[in-house]
């Protein structure tokens, strides 16, 4: 008899070691730095970008691959209509608002919404709700660290349970 290989497919928990470059080559986030873990996330549910979701199908434990997303299939391309002035009233008296740091805002239908400080003015505060990677071509390297299979709780939730994982 031969073995069965599990391959990455819907409702799996995945357990991912990545690097994701920038087309100049700046590493903008990896699991493999000391203090990381790889990347678990429920297979078929919109977890990670959809262009690295696509990517990961019918891949087994220990294959790995060079991945390339565009901006459509990962953070979507720049919006130069997705920037807000908002006046600093708004903001706690005791924040410090710094450029580039991200705030999570509601909006009043109740969606959340993360901002980017772009500039403090007189005016107010410009905010960039654009994501930082918006517009970037994206490079992976991926390997399938582990597979399992999602327990019905995690399906129901929507997220990895387990260790180091909160519910």
């Amino acid at each position: 008899m031969t073995e069965t290989r599990l391959a990455v497919a819907d409702d799996l928990v995945v357990s991912l070691d990545y690097t994701l470059r920038l087309e100049d080559g700046e590493v903008v986030d990896t699991s493999t730095a000391d203090d990381r873990a790889p990347l678990d996330f429920v297979q078929g549910q919109g977890q990670i970008i959809p262009g690295l979701e696509q990517a990961l199908y019918g891949m087994a434990v220990g294959d790995k691959k060079e991945v390339v997303v565009e901006p459509i299939d990962g953070y979507g391309e720049h919006d130069p209509e997705a920037f807000e002035m908002v006046d600093q009233n708004i903001f706690p008296a005791e924040m410090t608002l710094e450029p580039g740091m991200s705030l999570r805002m509601r909006e009043s239908s109740g969606q959340v919404l993360v901002g980017y400080v772009v500039d403090i003015r007189p005016e107010g505060v410009l905010l960039d709700f654009n994501h930082p990677l918006a517009g970037e071509t994206l490079y992976f390297q991926v390997k399938i660290a582990s597979l399992r299979a999602a327990t019905e709780e995690e399906l129901t939730h929507g997220h990895v349970h387990g260790p180091g994982h909160e519910h």
